[in-house]
């Protein structure tokens, strides 16, 4: 039998969902059945211990949906909208596999598909969000923000080569410290001519170059390696060197993720960090303080969010705008509501064009837990 309080929370629910109907989002419900690689490509293999596995029956590999994004983003490109702007809302049911917990998890949120406004797109969902809050009893939230989209404009203004900008990628959306530059970017290596000739050129081109200099040398054994082997340790140690990170480098990254403050603040930062480093970053600060602007307009008390340059939303998908809400009685607990912008997700599902895309989720059972 339903309680009181899960009667209540119900219709908040529903009021929430009207709330956005209201905003000229139109409700959607995707199959509760998905197909198990979509997650799998895009979250990679470590999400497959917490998904619910099925089979069709023709053997193909199912699961449970573990959250609404993908599916939403799936069943909009297989309508007659696709491409066109279209503004979606969604409850209902998502799966996942939690030790010691209930893994149906009812959530909510909305997706906001093919504007090309962008940062007033942006400003949209926020405002939803913070009124979806306030709905359940949460008037003034943590709100944390953070831009990949100016985290990548900073990567490029830097140069970085691919494999450094990977992993400074994958620590910052890890919360983990990138790794200060090591000796070896000081020269002081026996062997940095040999690196720096093999340096940038394809496997089969730098295998065979250090195979000639052996040869030449005649060595074609060291320790017991043969001179193919003695070769692929100088690929690796080339490629390795290739991807580390100057002091220079690692220095402004640095200066550039201790911006934090309200949005106007770290504006105001991110300029005079422009200004005396050189970066080329003008564009993305333009963007930022655009979405700052219409965030006010929306109503929405600037001065109350906390932007940090290093907060990322561990979800390979975000391209720009990302944010949480957080319980201001727990803020380091997880979030309530989260989201944000992923301008290429559509296009890894399938879309012939990109297709700019914005939206959020959020927890029923957190928020509901934070307001009670």
């Amino acid at each position: 039998m339903a309680t009181t309080t899960d009667t209540r929370a119900l219709a908040r629910s529903d009021e929430l969902m009207g709330l956005f109907t209201r905003e000229g989002y139109r409700r959607i419900e995707p199959p509760v059945l998905q197909p198990v690689d979509v997650f799998l490509e895009l979250s990679g293999e470590d999400l497959r211990r917490r998904l619910f596995l099925t089979q069709d029956a023709a053997g193909n590999e199912l699961c449970l949906r573990p959250d609404y994004t993908i599916p939403v983003s799936r069943a909009y490109l297989a309508s007659p909208d696709a491409g066109s702007p279209a503004s979606l809302c969604y409850h209902g049911p998502v799966f996942r596999q939690r030790a010691g917990e209930i893994g149906e998890i009812p959530q909510a949120g909305i997706e906001n598909f093919g504007r090309s406004d962008r940062e007033a797109a942006d400003a949209e969902v926020l405002a939803l969000a913070m009124e979806a809050a306030a709905h359940f009893g949460l008037a003034a939230p943590v709100v944390r923000l953070g831009d990949m989209g100016l985290l990548a404009a900073v990567l490029d203004a830097l140069k970085l080569a691919p494999a450094t900008r990977r992993r400074v990628l994958r620590a910052i959306t890890q919360g983990k410290p990138v790794d200060a530059p090591t000796n070896t970017a000081n020269g002081n290596d026996d062997h940095a001519g040999l690196l720096a000739a093999i340096a940038g050129q394809d496997a089969k081109a730098a295998r065979a170059f250090v195979e000639d200099v052996l040869a030449i040398a005649g060595i074609s054994k060291v320790g017991g390696r043969t001179a193919g082997e003695i070769a692929e340790r100088f690929l690796a140690r080339a490629e390795a060197k290739a991807g580390e990170l100057s002091a220079e480098a690692h220095a402004t990254l640095q200066r550039f993720l201790a911006v934090e403050g309200d949005p106007d603040s770290a504006a105001a930062a991110l300029r005079a960090l422009a200004r005396e480093t050189g970066l080329a970053i003008d564009a993305a600060i333009d963007t930022f303080e655009a979405r700052t602007g219409f965030m006010a307009a929306r109503g929405i008390d600037v001065t109350r969010l906390s932007f940090s340059a290093s907060f990322a939303r561990n979800l390979d998908y975000y391209t720009g705008f990302i944010f949480e809400l957080h319980d201001p009685a727990r803020p380091e607990e997880k979030p309530i509501v989260g989201g944000g912008r992923y301008d290429n997700l559509l296009s890894q599902l399938g879309a012939a064009q990109p297709i700019p895309a914005v939206g959020c989720s959020i927890w029923i059972e957190r928020i509901n837990g934070a307001a009670s």
